[in-house]
This record gives structure tokens, sequence and C-alpha cells, in this order.
């Protein structure tokens, strides 16, 4: 009998987008650590890294609407060919500036904010095909497992990124990057859609109305929303300028690509987890175990050593998980297919809003308040942000539509 996890495999369809994701989540985890070290190698600054990494969210940020809009005019397939294909480019570029020495801050800040506007438009295309690949009673399982694999491509970027920048450096990272969105590209060609999923266009600002007023109609919606506005923002600091930071000056460069890769070894377990256990407040379940999001950032400002950081990090990867799957089915089971793409497409831009600010003002307020103070108050901004959102009644209540036992056949 097939597993309840591996049911979603036999629609071709799933088969495409879930390869091409996992492909483009490995190239994701590399892009981020290579880069990273390639702004400390130019310059040793924090603010300078801040702004490079924080151009890119800034990018999400502007176009995400504009994904979901194009999601609903184009086939959702071609968007996600057009982005990693752009994608490889500005990897290769980078990885260009990089080995030949003519890198510079500005310009890693001009092919990041092009780099995020392609991340941006394909995350809405990326994120409503899934329910149009598979039958309705796989939906959960066809989420964990989307996210399974791409965190197994997650898992293995971080790995190889961090040995690629001790042994080989940042360029040659980004070079091996641009291969993997490449390959994103071509696997996405496979997916079929019958015409009549193709959603019809209207005009953009109709579109943008319609989309908003679903998404404002819900509140356990746009307060989770404004939930991961500070948990992203948080975690965009910390992770992304602080950590490599801290890194550098006590547990090394490869010690934090392992951190990065047990972090996403926890998601991989928390998918599995995920997709056995279903509970049918799946959206309580999932907002609650978000406080644990917190316990990185403890250990790198109270325990700066290797091991409670993995130990934190693998905890924070199998709870997230649970709450990432808990959204998707929450979101593609009670919002109207025909406005998903729209909706989601809310969703990023209220996640990533606050990433830019997290991430340029990470490194200012550690030079200031000293990296521990900013870490710990970031961990208590998450824990604050999810125990508000708990006393909403409507979080706490919402229920599976349609909920199928996991041992079910499929």
């Amino acid at each position: 009998m097939t597993s309840p996890l591996l049911a979603p495999l036999r629609e071709a369809r799933f088969r495409a987008l879930v390869t091409g994701r996992t492909f483009a989540d490995f190239a994701n985890a590399v892009a981020p650590f290579a880069l990273a070290f390639a702004v400390v190698d130019l310059t040793g600054s924090a603010v300078d890294l801040g702004v490079v990494v924080g151009a890119r969210s800034l990018a999400n940020v502007l176009f995400v609407l504009f994904g979901g809009m194009l999601a609903d005019r184009l086939p959702r397939s071609v968007i996600l060919q057009g982005t990693a294909t752009a994608a490889a480019l500005t990897q290769a570029a980078i990885a260009a500036s990089v080995l030949w020495g003519f890198a510079s801050v500005p310009l890693l800040i001009g092919l990041s904010l092009v780099n995020g506007a392609v991340s941006a438009i394909s995350l809405p295309a990326a994120a409503s095909l899934t329910p149009l690949t598979v039958p309705g009673p796989l939906l959960a399982q066809a989420n964990a497992l989307v996210r399974l694999l791409s965190n197994a491509g997650r898992i293995a970027g971080a790995g190889l990124a961090g040995v690629l920048v001790t042994f080989a450096g940042s360029g040659w990272a980004l070079a091996g990057d641009a291969v993997l969105f490449l390959a994103a590209a071509l696997t996405y060609s496979r997916i079929r859609l019958p015409r009549g999923e193709r959603l019809p266009s209207r005009r953009p600002l109709a579109e943008l109305g319609e989309g908003w007023r679903e998404f404002r109609a819900r509140s356990w919606v746009w307060l989770v929303v404004l939930q991961f506005m500070i948990v992203n923002a948080v975690n965009a600091g910390a992770l992304l300028v602080i950590g490599p930071l801290v890194a550098d000056d006590t547990f090394g460069r490869t010690g934090w690509g392992l951190a990065l890769a047990v972090q996403t070894a926890g998601s991989l377990v928390g998918g599995v987890i995920a997709a056995h256990w279903q509970p049918r407040r799946i959206l309580l379940v999932g907002v609650a175990l978000v406080m644990a999001d917190a316990l990185p950032m403890l250990a790198l400002g109270e325990t700066p050593y290797l091991l409670p950081l993995l130990a934190a990090m693998f905890l924070s990867g199998v709870t997230i998980e649970q709450f990432a799957v808990a959204w998707d089915v929450s979101l593609q089971e009670h919002i109207p297919p025909d406005k998903l793409a729209r909706v989601y497409s809310y969703d990023m831009l209220g996640s990533f809003l606050a990433m830019p600010l997290g991430q340029i003002t990470a490194g200012p307020l550690a030079e200031h308040a000293g990296r521990e103070a900013t870490l710990l108050g970031g961990a208590a901004l998450i824990v604050g942000a999810t125990a508000l959102v708990l006393c909403s009644r409507q979080v706490r209540t919402l229920v599976r539509r349609a909920p199928v036992s996991p041992g079910a056949p499929g």
C-alpha cells in the first residue's frame, strides 16, 4: 500500500512541481549563505551586509502583489520557468563579479534587487499551483511533501554552501547556484494544466481590490500575517546578518552552514510529522508552535556554542514546519480557488514587509546595543507576537473543512 505521504506523487503534474521547487529551494539555500560571506570578505561591515541582503527582501515587498495578479493571467508553470531562468542569470552575474574581482556593494545591491523581484513574482504562482495538481483529499499530504522535499533541498544546499564557501570561495558557490536555478526552470516546463484551470483576466486594480477584500474579510488571515511581519523581521536580522558575524567570531563558517542544515533537517522531520498528524484545529496548533522560533536567538545570544545552537535550530525547524503546513492547508481549504493566488500575494507582502527593516537595522542595533541584547530582544518579540495572536477566537476555533485520516487510501 502506498504511504499517505507519497500518495500525491501519483500525479504527474505534482511530481513536476515538487521536483522544480526542490531544485529552487536547494538554490535558495546556497544563495544567501554565499552572498553573506561574499559581502563579509569584500568589506567586513555588518551595515553593508544588512543593506545587500535587505535589497532582496525589499524587492520581494515591491513585486509580490504583481506576482499574484500575474498568476491569474498567465500559465503558472510558465511564470515559474521564467523566474527560475532569471534567477539563474542574476546569480551567475554575482558569481562572475566575485570571481573576476569587480564586485562592489552597489553592484551586489542591484543584482540582489533583481533576484528578489523574480523571486517575488514566482511565489504566488508556486503556492497557488499545489491545489491544482492533486485531488482535494490529498491536499495536506501534498503540502507536507512539497515542504519536506524542498527542505531536503535546503539541507543539501546549506551543507554544500558551507563547504564551498570554506574551501572554494563564495564565487564558486554562487556559480553552482545558477546551475541549480536552471535545473528548476527545466523541470517546471513539464507541468501541464488543463485549459479549464486557467483563470480569466481582469483589470489589475479590480483584481487587487478583490484579493484585498478576501484577505481582510477573515481576521485569522490578517492576524497571522501581522504576527509573521514580526517573526520574519526578527529572523531575517538574526539569521542573515548577526548569525554569520557570531559564527565568524566563534564556531566558524562551516559550523554556521551546519546549523542552517540542521534547522532544515528539523523541518524535514516536521514535514513527516505534519503529513501524518493533522489535528482538527490545525491552525491553532501551528500558530502556538511558532514560539519555538525564538530558540535559535536565545542560543546565539546566551550560549554562542555549536551544540546548543544545533539543538535550538533543529527544534525550531520541526515546529515551524507544523505551522507552515497548517497555514497552507487553512488558506487552500477556506479561500476560493480563483482568489487564492492574490490572497497568497497579500499574505506574502505582509509577511515580507518588515524583513528589509529587520535586515537593515540588525547591524546597527548589534553594533550599538550589543549582539546579545539584540538577539534576546528579538526572541522576546517572537514570543509576544505569537501570544497576542493566540488571543484571537477565529485562530483558536478554525477547523479543517474536510479532514482526512492520513491512513486512508489515496
